[in-house]
């Protein structure tokens, strides 16, 4: 007689505790807790090593943690539905639970297949809402029963894709659960006191931000986790009234990601006029515009930058370099660590579409740089062939005179390239859209 279980397929639920599925299956029996790697998957020009190597540390605790219940992740690799089929020969499956998903159409594809497939087997799909705030957080199982049933399993690969630099891998996040409760933590007990303010600075948002971002996007932490500890914080009486602004800021983007994830999304198309050249220098930090290189340059280098610089890459890329479609889509999907798809083609559709064509031009551009890096500290961080360009020229060092190039070590054209594009004529055409 074959040994019933319900299985447990983890994909962007990398935890135990809040976990409706995990809480639900264990309730009716045997667990099998399944992660799939899929090749084809990561053949997608979306994805890359800087994503793996996020979910590999995550997987890696969270089959430790699962280890201690007393049944480890079970790890395999190929088709679902083979891995599935595979399953089915050796157990009597009972069940299937999953977080829904709001993802690209190869995981929505993916998704439907899948649900189709326990249809024709009779076994039930159980799909569980990840978006839920005010629902009871689902307690984290005592005890998982060890299966007897022996399971082909694989390791997981060390990489996808191109391997990271030295740098970039120093400068990532790290994944897995225990990282995420510490930013949880420090974020809600210090580092939040002024992210109304500092959100919307290059450099400091690199710490008053709370940087939970891709353990939301690949569940290491709920965002019902995220949102009770919001609320608890919100009711301690002695909460100053910066703290306060910065929490219900905080609270208004928490719910905005919510939204995001419930909303269907439109799948990126390629352009027919795009320019390599332009698109090689937006994507390598080379345009001569420092603000927007240091940002690429930064966001190459460590997978996240704050959203008002996300919004800068986007737009200019659209308004003045005239790039949209899937490229530009695909290329800032590889960077972030903390790509969802759902919000990441939400967020890039409506940047690459909005504003007056009249206002894409120099002044605008001057004016939000030294809003966003008043000093220029990000620009001299990421950008040190212009660590000694004098404040006044930070911004627009193509201004400066021949011997102050020189006093500085940084000539134009040499050290650091000219402008590709000419902001103080017009822009390109507004109505361009990232989605043809």
């Amino acid at each position: 007689m074959k040994e019933r279980i319900h299985i447990v397929w983890f994909k962007r639920d990398l935890r135990i505790h809040d976990h409706a599925p995990l809480h639900q299956a264990a309730s009716h029996g045997k667990v099998l807790p399944l992660y799939v790697v899929e090749p084809d998957y990561w053949q997608l020009p979306c994805v890359s090593a800087r994503h793996w190597r996020f979910i590999r540390q995550s997987l890696h605790e969270l089959n430790t943690t699962l280890s201690r219940l007393g049944q480890p992740l079970v790890k395999m690799q190929g088709e679902i539905l083979s891995v599935l089929d595979t399953l089915q020969a050796r157990f009597e499956i009972a069940a299937l639970y999953a977080h829904e998903e709001n993802g690209n159409p190869w995981t929505n594809t993916r998704n439907q297949h899948v649900q189709q497939w326990c249809t024709q087997h009779g076994i039930a799909w159980q799909a569980f809402s990840p978006c839920e705030l005010a629902a009871e957080r689902a307690p984290a199982p005592a005890r998982l029963a060890a299966l007897q049933t022996r399971i082909p399993q694989q390791g997981l690969p060390d990489t996808f894709g191109t391997v990271l630099e030295n740098d970039e891998a120093r400068h990532c996040q790290a994944g897995g659960r225990n990282e995420a409760l510490k930013l949880l933590g420090s974020f809600f007990r210090e580092r939040g006191q002024h992210y109304q303010r500092d959100s919307t600075l290059a450099l400091a948002a690199n710490s008053s931000c709370s940087r939970l971002s891709p353990h939301l996007s690949y569940g290491t932490l709920s965002l019902r986790e995220v949102s009770h500890k919001l609320q608890s914080t919100l009711e301690n009486p002695e909460l100053d009234e910066t703290w306060q602004q910065s929490l219900q800021a905080f609270a208004t983007n928490l719910q905005a990601r919510c939204q995001c994830l419930q909303t269907p999304i439109a799948a990126p198309t390629d352009a027919t006029d795009f320019n390599q050249g332009y698109f090689a220098a937006w994507q390598t930090g080379m345009t001569g515009y420092p603000l927007l290189d240091a940002g690429m340059r930064a966001l190459r280098s460590s997978g996240w930058v704050n959203f008002p610089m996300r919004a800068l890459l986007v737009t200019f890329a659209s308004k003045q370099l005239g790039l949209h479609g899937g490229k530009l889509a695909q290329h800032l999907a590889q960077c972030f660590t903390d790509y969802e798809p759902a919000i990441h083609y939400q967020q890039l559709q409506i940047l690459a579409g909005n504003g007056d064509v009249k206002t894409q031009r120099l002044s605008t551009y001057l004016k939000h740089a030294a809003a966003l890096d008043p000093q220029g500290d990000f620009i001299r961080r990421w950008l040190p062939e212009l660590a000694n360009v004098p404040e006044a020229y930070l911004h627009q060092p193509w201004a400066m005179p021949w011997s102050v190039q020189q006093q500085s070590a940084c000539i134009i054209g040499r050290d650091y390239p000219e402008p590709i594009v000419d902001l103080r004529r017009a822009a390109h055409n507004s109505q361009m859209k990232l989605f043809d």
